[in-house]
């Protein structure tokens, strides 16, 4: 279940890559995310042949078996990473990641200590969230999550008018790992409408979207010396605003994310060879339901090798998520390509028009 999500983008469930993600973007929420139209060479699935974690694995195939599975799939031929949605394109890493370990089996949603996440494992005798991700007999191991998933969009859609954030996130680009960039955001979403606001690495620097406004542009203003250039109006796909992102701000925010990740996991159900397992957690404090599917083997029909969603127990959403490539290296460790984490949320603040208008003069000082 690879957007986005591009917002746990603005980010559960890559993102995209979501649960955010561009310039804005977590929760996804950013996971988003273009799937290869490549012909599918896994398996379909025609039977549950699939299992979940805590259930015995099946017996490993013989070695006629594995010579024949990988005539099939063609194992010998390597491919190529399936390609985001975004205008920019992430080239496929040549090297694993080194994320900085954590003590006592901590989970960490960031390379860099200055943006830790704060996401610790709940003690493994406590229930694990609210939610129902009970897998029912013969069905995908993914199906729970799909529910789940769909259900937040309903949720969101029906009671969320709109959200304010602090929006973490590190995204692959070209192959390197980009530093963390961390923002607050504003989103609402009848009309639609983003406004973000650097903390780090460019404090200060301030980007506003409403759709069908402005002729489609958004309004940006940098930080440092070039502020003096005053506001500018970009193509939200072109060069400059998609500069240092992976996602432009159209597709920011959780709501995005999350129907990213349904879209995914639609895919997905359709093939075998995954394992879901599920987990207590806590992002800054608050109580969270982490979901981890896994596609053990590489792939075209693949968004991801290994995505993890993160729920928060109270506001039934995803508010982070990040997604792993498979290994450069056979037994090496998976490349994480997105992650987005949402803190400090606040829903139904009431924004109106002002909130998102570049005369504001609240804004874009």
């Amino acid at each position: 279940m690879a957007r986005t999500a591009r917002m746990l983008r603005t980010p559960l469930l890559h993102a995209r890559r979501t649960l955010g993600r561009p310039g804005v973007s977590a929760a996804a929420l950013g996971l988003a995310l273009g799937v290869g139209v490549h012909a599918a060479v896994g398996q379909q699935l025609t039977q549950p042949v699939y299992r979940v974690a805590n259930q015995p694995a099946a017996s490993p195939p013989n070695a006629a078996q594995q010579s024949s599975a990988a005539q099939q799939r063609g194992a010998s031929q390597p491919r190529s990473l399936p390609q985001p949605r975004s205008a920019v394109q992430p080239a496929v890493a040549t090297a694993p990641v080194q994320v900085r370990p954590v003590a006592q089996q901590a989970i960490a949603l960031d390379p860099s200590p200055a943006f830790d996440a704060q996401v610790v494992p709940t003690a493994a005798n406590q229930p694990i969230g609210p939610f129902d991700l009970e897998q029912r007999p013969g069905e995908h191991p993914l199906m729970p999550c799909l529910r789940l998933a769909k259900q937040a969009v309903a949720d969101i859609r029906a009671n969320i008018r709109d959200y304010s954030a602090t929006l973490t996130k590190v995204e692959r680009l070209n192959g390197q790992l980009g530093d963390p960039q961390q923002m607050e955001v504003r989103i609402r979403h009848q009309p639609f409408s983003v406004y973000t606001k650097f903390i780090s690495p460019k404090p200060g620097q301030e980007a506003l979207y409403v759709a069908n406004q402005n002729n489609g542009k958004l309004v940006a203003i940098a930080s440092g010396w070039k502020r003096s250039f005053g506001k500018v109006n970009l193509d939200p796909d072109g060069t400059m605003a998609m500069a240092g992102q992976r996602y432009p701000i159209t597709k920011a925010g959780i709501l995005n994310l999350t129907e990213e990740l349904v879209q995914i996991a639609e895919g997905d159900v359709k093939y075998a060879e995954c394992t879901v397992s599920h987990a207590a957690a806590k992002i800054a404090g608050r109580p969270a339901t982490m979901i981890e599917a896994v596609h053990p083997v590489e792939r075209r029909n693949f968004r991801f090798h290994k995505a993890q969603i993160f729920i928060d127990n109270e506001l039934r959403m995803p508010v982070a998520y990040r997604a792993y490539s498979w290994p450069a290296q056979q037994g090496g460790e998976p490349v994480l390509e997105e992650q987005y984490v949402y803190t400090n949320v606040k829903i139904n603040n009431g924004f109106t028009d002002a909130d998102f208008s570049p005369e504001n003069p609240a804004i874009f000082k």
